[in-house]
């Protein structure tokens, strides 16, 4: 929802203002430190209670105590950004078209906004360990599509402006927290004694959390930091040029996201019940059709960058300022996918402590290179830094995740569910591209880039032996083709 807006929020609100919801994204990734890795580790308490490894008192007490904790966290959020809203507004942002006063007012108002989701991102943890995805999946649907598309008739029949788009936000975000914690407590099983807030249950999750939080301070450096450089180095205009470019690439994630929800807590299951058989298919599994997942969608993104963006927005300055940033990130959101499932496979055997530590040496060559070649080269060079840090993590760090959790399947991950599915989602978009004729018509751009994305889908299924296997299966259910039977 977020994304199929855009177009209309930048007619009625202008890139500058786009660039502050672009801002908000990343406050609100440095917010996310205040959580303190307690939503993750939550998530994980929650599946080895649905594997019978906790009591339902102990997990409940746990929640209890990390409302507490997120909750003053959240609140300390808020005050923060009222308290720094005019120095950000003044000194840090270059607004040209938007008055200093409302950019303020915005700055203050997306702090409310970003506590409010930091109490969210603790039940969606809760809600995702005891696998209830499908009813997240639904209030979550819901509630976006209130929050997005709620949002347009206020922009165009009471007021056009970013402090009205930023009050909405709020309120939902407040039906959203008040939505997921029913859901988080109605799941849990009812226990005679009331739950409290306990020390004991956030000691004993201390290590991971805090593996949880150092890991996420420096993902937090290696995915934030060219957007917070950006934000200080270039004008709002600008700035707004390169969050359209980072948006579109990271809605790759939704693609992405759902099975590594429902992973995580199924692979923790498996781990805590030492079945490494299941624990290996599954693994395999949900590797290839994360592939099938994303590959054909961000192939398309990085060669036909321009089109798609001209397509979606019908502005031609947009698309030419922002289609080379895009495709360099989309390139780079791509390779971080496939290391997504070998970091669920990390936190399922509860090591978080590798990714920090890669994670370190990836940000002691990342920061300073930003610093560097930023000022000189501008958007390009951040987005072209964040796809050379992410084919590092790819070529360098399966090596050390595979010889400790899964120590014959490295080669085989490469072949079966990354070079295999890359290559069969590939050859059918470098097709469209060479053979279909480029048009400036609108029914043109759009049915060459839904060829493109067509294709690419029904070859990678076809190739990738998870999602054949499962074509296969549904087709002789269906009766369409025959079963083999052997003596």
């Amino acid at each position: 929802m977020g994304l199929a807006f855009i177009p209309l929020y930048i007619h009625y609100l202008g890139v500058e203002a786009w660039g502050l919801v672009g801002f908000m994204a990343t406050l609100q990734a440095w917010f996310v430190l205040l959580d303190m890795g307690l939503s993750p580790a939550l998530g994980r308490e929650m599946a080895r209670f649905t594997a019978g490894e906790i009591t339902a008192e102990a997990v409940k007490n746990l929640l209890c105590s990390l409302e507490i904790l997120v909750g003053i966290a959240a609140l300390l959020a808020g005050v923060l950004s009222v308290v720094g809203a005019s120095w950000l507004a003044e000194y840090w942002l270059k607004p040209e078209k938007l008055a200093v006063d409302a950019v303020t007012t915005a700055i203050a108002l997306m702090g409310w906004v970003i506590a409010c989701r930091m109490a969210e991102q603790l039940y969606r943890g809760a809600l995702q360990g005891l696998q209830r995805q499908v009813w997240l999946n639904v209030a979550q649907a819901v509630m976006a599509t209130v929050r997005w598309a709620g949002v347009i008739p206020i922009l165009i029949w009471v007021s056009p402006t970013i402090q009205a788009f930023f009050i909405w936000q709020g309120v939902g975000s407040l039906v959203s927290v008040g939505v997921l914690a029913w859901g988080a407590h109605h799941f849990l099983p009812a226990t005679d004694a009331k739950p409290y807030f306990s020390w004991a249950e956030l000691h004993r999750i201390k290590r991971y959390a805090g593996g949880m939080v150092a890991t996420a301070l420096l993902v937090l450096f290696l995915t934030q930091i060219d957007k917070l450089l950006l934000s200080k180095l270039l004008s709002l205009q600008h700035y707004g040029y390169y969050m359209l470019a980072a948006t579109v690439a990271g809605g790759l994630i939704f693609f992405i996201s759902p099975l590594t929800a429902a992973m995580l807590p199924h692979l923790t299951e498996l781990a805590a019940r030492r079945d490494e058989a299941a624990l290996r298919d599954s693994f395999h599994r949900a590797c290839q059709w994360l592939a099938v997942s994303v590959v054909p969608a961000a192939l398309v993104i990085v060669f036909f960058a321009k089109p798609l963006l001209f397509a979606w927005s019908r502005d031609a300055e947009l698309a030419d300022q922002s289609a080379p940033i895009l495709s360099l990130l989309a390139l780079g959101t791509l390779c971080n996918a496939f290391m997504n499932m070998p970091y669920m496979l990390q936190l399922a055997h509860g090591w978080s402590g590798f990714a920090a530590r890669v994670n370190v040496v990836a940000a002691l060559i990342l920061v300073p290179a930003l610093f560097y070649f930023v000022p000189r080269y501008g958007a390009l060079a951040a987005a072209s830094i964040w796809l050379a840090l992410n084919l590092g993590h790819l070529v360098f760090s399966t090596h050390f995740i595979f010889r400790r959790l899964l120590p014959d399947e490295k080669w085989n991950w490469y072949r079966s569910d990354v070079v295999m599915p890359l290559l069969a989602g590939f050859v059918p978009v470098l097709v469209v591209l060479w053979l279909w004729p480029k048009s400036d018509s609108f029914i043109a751009m759009i049915a060459r880039l839904a060829a493109a994305l067509f294709f690419s889908y029904v070859s990678i299924c076809f190739f990738t032996p998870a999602t054949r296997k499962a074509i296969q299966h549904k087709l002789r259910q269906a009766g369409i083709v025959g079963s083999h039977k052997t003596k």
